[in-house]
C-alpha cells in the first residue's frame, strides 16, 4: 500500500513540477496556499505563519526543479504495475477500501491525480455520481468537481476550500447575490458577515450547496454544443490564449445554462441561496459572455419572480449552442488553415459579436 501512496504523490509531484506555470500569480499563490494548508492540516478560515508559508513554498519549488523532465511512474498495487490512468483496473483493488483513485486532465490540461476516501454514491439526471471526502494524496489543482469516464466526481474537501476562499473575496464588496446567499443561512446580520458563525455553519452550507457543483458537471455531460475532443483541439493548439479562456467559458456556460443545469435546478428548487451563490463564483468572462443574468437579477430583487431567471437562462443558453456550433466549425479548419487566419476567423465569428477585443 505504501509503495501504491508513494506512485501517486510523485506522479503528482511531476505535474506540479511540468504545470504550475499555467497559473498566474495570483492563482498560484491562492492554490499553493491551500495546498499548504491541505498538507499541514489547517482549517480553510486559519492562516499560516507567513514565514512558515514562504519556507515551505520556497522548498516546493526546489524541488519541482530536481524533478524537471521526469516521468510518470506506474503504480505498484501488490504484486501488480498499472498505468496511471487506467482508473478501472486501479479502483478494482480498493472497492472494499471505500477509496477513489482519479486521473485526468483540468484546466489548460494540467494532469490531476488524486485518492480519497468514498462518502457516498448517487444518480442524478441519470448520471452516476461519487461524492468524495478526505483526500489522502492530491496535486497543487484540486479541483472541486470533474467528470472521468461519464462519472461526476464531488470532491468535498475542495469545495470547502472554494467556498471560503470566495466568501472571503467578495465579503469585503458586499454583493448583492452573495449577502442574499448569506443571508438564507443566518450569516449576514446587521450589513456584516459573521465570521465565526460561518467557520461553524460552512459544513452545512458545502452539504446543502454541494447540487451547485453535481448539476454543472451533469450540464457538462449532457451539452452538445462543445464537444471535450474540440476544446482539448483548442487548446493544444492555442494553450493559454484567448480562443481557449472563450471556449472554456462558453463550454461552462452552455452545461450551467442547460435545461437540466445548476441554474435549471436552482430555478426548479426556487432555491435562493444556490442562484446568489451562483452568480457571486460568476467569473469576469462568464458574466460578461451572460449579461441577461445580471439584468435579470436586478429584476428578479425586485419582484422575486423565478420566470425572470428562467429567461435569462434560456436566452442564454441558445445563445450558447449558436456560438459553439461556430466554434466547432473553426476546429474542423484547425491543419487546415494557418493560425493567423484561425485568429481571425475565431475575432470575427466569436469576439465580435460577443463584444469581447481580441487584443
Amino acid at each position: 500500500m505504501q509503495n501504491f501512496l508513494d506512485d501517486i504523490r510523485y506522479n503528482c509531484d511531476i505535474s506540479d513540477a511540468r504545470d504550475h506555470g499555467v497559473y498566474s500569480m495570483c492563482t498560484m499563490v491562492l492554490k499553493l496556499r491551500n495546498f499548504y494548508k491541505w498538507e499541514k492540516g489547517i482549517e480553510p478560515w486559519d492562516e499560516p505563519e507567513p514565514a512558515e508559508l514562504l519556507d515551505w513554498i520556497e522548498a516546493k519549488e526546489n524541488y519541482w526543479e530536481t524533478l524537471a523532465g521526469g516521468e510518470y511512474r506506474e503504480l505498484r498495487v501488490g504484486e501488480t504495475s498499472i498505468e496511471p490512468f487506467e482508473l478501472e483496473k486501479v479502483n478494482t483493488f480498493f472497492q472494499e477500501e471505500g477509496w477513489y483513485y482519479g486521473a485526468g486532465f483540468g484546466r489548460s490540461m494540467k494532469t490531476i491525480f488524486f485518492l480519497a476516501e468514498i462518502i457516498e454514491h448517487r444518480e442524478v439526471e441519470g448520471c452516476p455520481v461519487i461524492i468524495l471526502g478526505k483526500e489522502h494524496v492530491r496535486e497543487m489543482a484540486a479541483p472541486p468537481a470533474m467528470v472521468q469516464d461519464q462519472m461526476i466526481i464531488i470532491k468535498r474537501d475542495a469545495i470547502r476550500f472554494f467556498f471560503w476562499d470566495q466568501i472571503e473575496e467578495f465579503r469585503s464588496s458586499c454583493r448583492n447575490p452573495l449577502q442574499r446567499a448569506l443571508e438564507t443561512y443566518g450569516l449576514y446580520r446587521k450589513n456584516k458577515l459573521d465570521r465565526d458563525l460561518l467557520c461553524g455553519q460552512l459544513e452545512t452550507i458545502v452539504d446543502h450547496e454541494l447540487n451547485l457543483f453535481v448539476y454543472h458537471e451533469v450540464g457538462e455531460i449532457l451539452q452538445k454544443g462543445i464537444s471535450s475532443s474540440t476544446l482539448q483541439k483548442i487548446t493544444g493548439h492555442f494553450p493559454g490564449s484567448i480562443p481557449e479562456f472563450i471556449c472554456r467559458g462558453i463550454k461552462d456556460l452552455l452545461a450551467d445554462t442547460h435545461p437540466q443545469g445548476p441554474l435549471a435546478y436552482a430555478i426548479r428548487e426556487q432555491r435562493l441561496s444556490t442562484l446568489g451563490f451562483y452568480l457571486t463564483f460568476l467569473d469576469g468572462l462568464r458574466e460578461k459572455i451572460f449579461p441577461e443574468l445580471a439584468e435579470g437579477w436586478k429584476r428578479f430583487n425586485n419582484d422575486h419572480d423565478w420566470s425572470t431567471i428562467e429567461s435569462a437562462r434560456g436566452q442564454c443558453y441558445e445563445k450558447m449552442l449558436s456560438i459553439a456550433s461556430k466554434i466547432e466549425s473553426i476546429a474542423e479548419e484547425i491543419g487546415h488553415k494557418s493560425d493567423a487566419d484561425l485568429l481571425k476567423m475565431f475575432e470575427n465569428h466569436i469576439l465580435q459579436p460577443l463584444y469581447i477585443p481580441g487584443r
